[in-house]
């Protein structure tokens, strides 16, 4: 397993051992011991939820955050192909306004760790996508909270012009309104 850093604390990109001949290939997607001591949650901080997604190509799903319980994520790839964000929104931070975009793939097998705190979001590249993430605490409904994928602070180079968007992303305001005490 390789561990990457990026440019945004504690966001991490994990490549991990593929043992691949002519039947496919075996990979673990977590090991508590070997992802605890890579910076990820072991013992201290649990994954309490696993989400599961399927979208088609050009559907924009983000930038999203939980003020409340907030959720750290590891995410990947199962088929297909993702470009997958991780933005800094809390204005006390030394990157706010920072981003970090990572292709995730079916082929390519990365992961990236998500601390909780960020805005996350992810467009699809291929025909189709199924996205895996587990998360270090359950879906508050209640808490849920985000900001547009196109926020002009943010300025993201999304690999696709024309979004598919829901009606919930559509109506995410922009980091310039958003209050500071509705931000991580």
């Amino acid at each position: 397993m390789n561990i990457v850093e990026t440019d945004l604390p504690g966001v991490l990109i994990v490549e991990p051992s593929v043992f691949a001949d002519e039947r496919g290939f075996f990979l673990e997607t977590f090991h508590q011991q070997r992802y605890a001591a890579a910076g990820i949650p072991g013992n201290q901080l649990a994954f309490v939820q696993d989400n599961h997604s399927c979208s088609r190509k050009g559907v924009l799903r983000g930038l999203h955050f939980q003020l409340e319980n907030p959720q750290g994520k590891l995410v990947s790839a199962g088929t297909g192909a993702i470009f997958d964000v991780v933005a800094d929104v809390n204005p006390d931070s030394s990157t706010y306004g920072r981003w970090v975009g990572v292709e995730l793939t079916e082929h390519n097998h990365r992961q990236l760790w998500i601390p909780p705190g960020y805005a996350h979001g992810f467009c699809v590249l291929s025909d189709t996508a199924a996205f895996h993430y587990k998360c270090t605490a359950p879906y508050h409904p209640q808490s849920d909270a985000g900001v547009a994928w196109d926020d002009p602070l943010l300025a993201i180079d999304w690999p696709v012009d024309k979004p598919v968007l829901s009606e919930k992303d559509l109506a995410l305001p922009r980091l310039s309104v958003v209050s500071r005490d509705r931000l991580p």
